[in-house]
């Protein structure tokens, strides 16, 4: 049965392919956001004091992005090797890549968390965070932190499944696991009123129990990619391919975690009610449903065209790209009309209306209304980033994303420095995604121009 999960996606029509391809990975990067999404919503809505409760995960989750970028990096570099051998018909050198990836990635996350437990207080100290939430912000970032192995071996073991074409594996985990943390957090919330705490616990058990199910899949697949020779546990070349896959990924991830950091420390000094770090947090939760489940999508395609490319399959990358970008465009304007229609409706999904200040649903509504009009303008350098990582082009793709994250930081303390206050942070969000768009497509249209125009024989249509 694993063995059938294992799809080729160097062959069949492209259109299917990647429409079925991608699919299960939208809808667990939806379930996963989802998966967040309920910690606030249920905290906003049941705990004491519900927009203190969500400013405390809010600037919590921004430095815990900060670690993530890491466990993101390993699952996309990871990824886009496996997939790379698995399209040249190495079994040998997948499980190898496999292994090594487990290894050395394992003990990243050691490190990580020793520096997250160190220096989780000067964090906060240095974002800003201040108030009666302080201590709640913190208890939940020591908590999600003591979660990080099972947090970094999920996503690489979706990783790789992904990369050997199985997309829908890790997607049912997933919806197990987030229906289970609904269950916890409202039985730790509301039954035993541990509110902040009790939120990241619902988190950190069903992660475990998703990250268990997930890695035990994965070996079952793995024992049945056969090879002529023993694997080897590590394999310093491969070590070496998966840091030069992985570090793009990781400054990108790293870059925007860090600029999000210096953002919400311009946003907590706004004002000392903490209602524009309500209404942020809200909002830009609700925006990340959307460019989270995109980055999905492109990183499935970085999977395809990592594949196709290693087989000679070229014409399939340049067919596949427009495809996806027309898959992401409906998807993006779908998101950006529902996000525009009602931003009032969703901002109080996450935090009773009684416990929410006019001033903070103000500024949600105010972020929700300027920045989903550039969602598809985000969606289309998500994928052009996609594309450009697949086939290799980790410079350009670095670029585009450093250049997104520079600009947003910059724009946000010039803009509300002349006195655009809060407003000046939507806008920032609108340069950063525009000129960065910009540079993602032309690094792709050099990155497709050099790709060679004959390939091997193979089902195009």
């Amino acid at each position: 049965m694993e063995k059938s999960r294992t799809v080729n996606l160097t062959q069949g029509n492209v259109w299917k392919v990647l429409l079925m391809y991608s699919l299960p990975l939208f809808g667990s990067a939806l379930v996963q956001q989802l998966y967040s999404l309920v910690d606030l919503l249920v905290v906003g809505n049941f705990a004491a004091e519900g927009a203190l409760a969500v400013d405390a995960i809010g600037n919590a989750t921004v430095v815990i992005n900060v670690l993530l970028a890491f466990a993101l990096g390993a699952n996309g570099g990871c990824a886009v090797t496996v997939a790379r051998h698995f399209g040249e018909g190495d079994n040998k050198r997948v499980r190898e890549t496999v292994n090594t990836a487990l290894v050395c990635f394992s003990a990243l996350c050691a490190f990580i968390m020793v520096l997250g437990f160190s220096l989780g207080g000067l964090s906060l100290d240095a974002l800003g965070v201040h108030g009666s939430y302080y201590q709640d912000c913190l208890v939940y970032f020591y908590i999600y932190v003591g979660s990080l192995p099972f947090v970094f071996l999920y996503n690489l073991g979706c990783g790789i499944c992904s990369a050997l074409g199985d997309s829908k594996t890790p997607f049912i985990f997933l919806v197990i696991s987030s229906v289970l943390n609904v269950g916890l957090d409202l039985l730790f919330v509301c039954v035993f009123h541990l509110d902040v705490a009790g939120a990241a616990w619902a988190t950190f058990i069903s992660q475990a129990l998703s990250t268990i199910l997930t890695m035990f899949v994965l070996f079952r697949k793995l024992r049945s990619i056969k090879s002529q020779s023993k694997p080897k546990i590590f394999d310093k070349k491969l070590l070496k391919e998966l840091t030069v896959t992985s570090v793009p990924i990781i400054l990108q991830n790293s870059f925007v975690s860090v600029g999000n950091f210096f953002v919400n420390r311009c946003i907590n000094g706004i004002d000392t009610t903490g209602d524009a770090t309500t209404g942020f947090t809200t909002a830009f939760k609700i925006i990340m449903t959307c460019t989270i489940s995109v980055v999905s999508m492109s990183n499935g395609f970085a999977n395809f065209a990592s594949q196709n490319r290693a087989a000679g399959q070229h014409g399939r990358i340049r067919k596949g790209f427009w495809i996806m970008t027309l898959y992401i465009m409906v998807l993006s304007v779908v998101f950006m009309a529902v996000f525009v229609s009602c931003p009032e409706f969703l901002t109080q999904i996450f935090v009773a209306g009684e416990k929410l200040s006019q001033t903070a649903m103000d500024y949600s509504v105010m972020f929700l209304t300027i920045v989903s009009f550039f969602v598809p303008v985000v969606g289309i350098k998500i994928i052009a980033d996609g594309a450009v990582r697949g086939c290799g082009g980790n410079l350009g793709f670095t670029i585009s994303t450093f250049t997104d994250l520079f600009l947003r930081v910059l724009f946000v303390y010039i803009l509300v420095d002349v006195g655009w206050g809060f407003s000046g942070v939507c806008w920032a969000w609108a340069i950063g995604w525009s000129v960065s768009a910009v540079l993602a497509v032309a690094f792709w249209y050099f990155t497709s121009k050099k790709l060679p125009k004959t390939q091997q024989n193979a089902t195009t249509q």
